[in-house]
Order: structure tokens, then sequence, then C-alpha cells
């Protein structure tokens, strides 16, 4: 099995250290990769629709199997071999899968499943993950049970474990996105907040299109969402209960602006940039005494605070320097940082969930780039170009980035993009209208 795993994760990605390529003889305990490069070939794979084993299930088998193999290939990490170079068929869940016959069309993973409906609109789907040429089970088969209504929920979470189980990497299928939906023309746009299933699916409007919104972020728990709304005429902070849709306004003193909030790792802090006098510098406040704390205190601009995962750092922007670049400092404030010293402009950082990058926006000879880098501004890559990529957001698991990005002139349009933290897998992220500023939020409970 260990040397199966070692074959399977090494087609999957390049390894960054050659001491990584060491035969798999000299190996103690569990193989564990940091991946850092791109793919070399997909995994072949094989997810036969699930068995129905009963006659309203038949409604749900198909569609479940059909948005696990969508995560997968998602990815880019997998290739699934279609049905109709299947040789053999799974009708019964419980039988003993030929394995022959799986790795006569080169299949090296196979998911077989099967969906029940019970009473009151609930279904119950099992799922196995084989390992087709070492032809034993990859961990053990489990059984998810939900609505009809949260079907998808389901088979994102047998995803997760699939990719959990081949990659060793945390898995982000069971996620949702909120953004800022946009109607209209360029000059002219009417916005209101949004969200969907991390795939595009499942759009749910949180708010009208009265009032200009921006920069809708998710608590750390994913039941609610700060962003800053111009429905008073100024800037102002809300938080936003997600379920019920209930919001209130974040107290700021009349005559201030107060934008670019985002919650602190322990939900119940919120640090967020205010304009008093001129002068724009960076606040926390506790939601539930309203008690603030200034931050920073220089004549330049600070804004888009980013907490590190552990809650003890802060990234921010600033243009104390001259032009607008990133810094760190403790996240109660104190003395700060710069990191970024590359050539252009930088802004809207963004921690890590795993606290080892810190995605940005850089603007660089006229055009615009999501780019990642070290804590320490070390090692730093940019992962796209175009007219106007901005307002990077992670994964759960810290492996894909999503922004938004921007076309050219007067009928430009705006829309979300994903891509691995290689650069590879760049795709579009499919929204019913135009769609900016996304927030990724944790896996769902």
């Amino acid at each position: 099995m260990m040397r199966y795993m070692l074959s399977l994760l090494a087609a999957l990605f390049i390894l960054a250290a050659p001491a990584l390529a060491q035969d798999t003889a000299e190996r103690e305990g569990p193989l564990r990769i940091e991946i850092t490069e791109g793919v070399i070939e997909p995994l072949p794979y094989a997810v036969p629709s699930f068995v129905a084993d009963t006659a309203a299930a038949s409604e749900w088998a198909d569609k479940i199997s059909r948005v696990v193999a969508s995560d997968l290939n998602g990815t880019g990490l997998f290739r699934e071999i279609p049905a109709e170079a299947h040789i053999a068929r799974i009708s019964n869940f419980s039988s003993p899968v030929q394995f022959s016959d799986w790795k006569a069309i080169n299949a090296q993973a196979l998911i077989t499943g099967a969906v029940r409906t019970e009473g009151s609109g609930r279904i119950v789907v099992s799922f196995r993950l084989y390992d087709v040429f070492a032809g034993q089970e990859m961990g053990q088969g489990l059984q998810l049970v939900g609505t009809e209504q949260g079907w998808r929920r389901i088979a994102h979470k047998v995803a997760d474990q699939v990719y959990n189980r081949l990659t060793g990497e945390d898995p982000y299928f069971d996620s949702r996105v909120v953004f800022v939906s946009e109607d209209g023309p360029k000059d002219a746009r009417q916005k209101r907040l949004a969200i969907m299933d991390y795939d595009g699916a499942n759009v749910t409007y949180l708010t009208d299109n009265s009032s200009l919104v921006l920069a809708p972020r998710f608590s750390p728990q994913g039941d609610q969402v700060l962003y800053t709304s111009y429905e008073s005429g100024f800037p102002r902070i809300y938080v936003l209960n997600v379920e019920t849709v209930g919001r209130r306004v974040l107290e700021s003193q009349d005559g201030t602006m107060s934008f670019a909030p985002r919650f602190a790792p322990d939900g119940q802090t919120v640090v967020y940039s205010l304009t008093r006098g001129g002068n724009t510098d960076l606040y926390s406040i506790q939601i539930g005494s309203g008690q603030t704390t200034r931050l920073t205190n220089a004549p330049s601009i600070e804004t888009a605070p980013s907490f590190s995962p552990d809650g003890s750092r802060m990234v921010f922007e600033s243009d104390r320097s001259g032009t607008p670049q990133l810094y760190i400092m403790p996240a109660g404030g104190g003395e700060a940082q710069r990191i970024s010293f590359g050539q252009g402009r930088y802004g809207t950082p963004v921690w890590s969930p795993r606290g080892d990058l810190i995605a940005f926006t850089k603007q660089s000879k006229g055009r615009f780039h999501i780019g990642v880098m070290r804590t320490d501004g070390s090692e730093e890559r940019l992962l796209t170009a175009s007219f106007l990529d901005e307002g990077p957001t992670w994964a759960p698991n810290g492996r894909v980035i999503m922004f938004s990005r921007e076309t050219q002139g007067a009928q430009g349009s705006t829309s979300l993009y994903s891509v691995d933290i290689t650069g590879r897998n760049l795709k579009q992220v499919p929204t019913p209208s135009g769609a900016s500023d996304p927030s990724w939020s944790p896996l769902q409970k």
C-alpha cells in the first residue's frame, strides 16, 4: 500500500525537494508531501453512477455521482474515465469489486456508492473508495444522511473524503462563497450581496440593490457576514446573519467612514478602517460590548487588514512608504514591518488558513496580478495577470484562491475566477450575472 501511495502521489504532483524522491523502502510512517508545484498527469479514476437502493432514489443517485465527479475534475488533479469506457457495471453496492475490469481501463481509483430514500424527505448515501491496483479499499466506507434539498451537500462531502484520502490535503468542496452580484452598465452598476456553493450552484441573494454594498467577509464559523454599505450616505459596516438575513450596523462615530472589515479568528472582534479628519487608520471593535481600540496612528492610509490564523498578527495595506505596500504588525497594534519589496503596488492581503502564505493583489506595468508570498515577504509568485484581477480569498484548505476579474472597456464585465496556488487550473466560476469581491466560507458543519 505504501509503494502504491507513493506512485499515486508522484503521478499527481511534482515534488518540491529532491530529498522527497528517496526510495520508499527508506521511509517510515505515512507519506507526507508538501505540494508546491503543478500536476504532471491527472490521476485516472472511475465513478460509476451510484446504485439506487429504492425506486425514489434513482432521481438522486446519478446526480450525486455527477457532482462528485465535477468536484474532483475541477481540481485539475483527477481525470474521470467516461462511463462508456467502463467494462464492469456496479449494480449492487455490496458485491465484490472485479478489480481486473477496472485495471483494464487504467482506473487507478474507483468510487462506488448507493443511495436510498427514507421518510420525511431524507436520503442516505453510502460510498467506498478503492485502490484498484492494490485491489483493496482505501479507508472505510462512509454513510451520509441528509435531506433531498441538501443532496448537493452530501455529494460535496463524498468528494471531500475522496480528495482527502487520495491527496492527503484537507477538503474544501462543502463550502460556500459570499460575493457582490452586479447588474447593469459599467457606469451605473447595481450591486447586492449573494451567497452560493463554492462551484456557483444554489445562488441566494442576501440584500437588495437599493444601496451600494462592498467587501463581504465571512465569520470564522460561517454563520455571519460583514459588509460595507452606503445605505446611510456614508460607508458603514453591517453584520448579517446568513440564515435569517437579519442585520445590524456596527457602531461608528458620526462624520466618519468605516470600511474594509474583517473578523478576527475568535469571531468576537472585527478589525476595520476608519477615516476621520482625512486620515485613515485601523481600529478594532468588540462585537458584544462595542468597545473600540485604535491600532494604527499614522498620516498614511491603513486598510485591508487580515489576521493570521492564530490571531496573533495582522497583515494590512499601507502607503506610508509612498506607494501601497504590505505590512505585518501584532494583532493589538504596534510596530509594523514591511514585507513587500517588488516593483509595483500591493494591496488586499489575505492570510492563508494554513498560516504559511499571504495572497495579495499587485499592480505592475499596467497589469494586475493575484500573487502569493511567504509571511516574511520571500518567495513571491504571481499566479495571474490581466487588465484587472483583485480581491483574493482562500479556500478553507489553503490550496485554491478565488478572486474577481474585470474585462477592459466601457462594456467590461466582472467575473469570479479560481486558481491553484501553483498558478495552474485557472478557471471561471459560473454566476448568474456579474460578480466581484468573493469571500470563501469555512467548511460547513
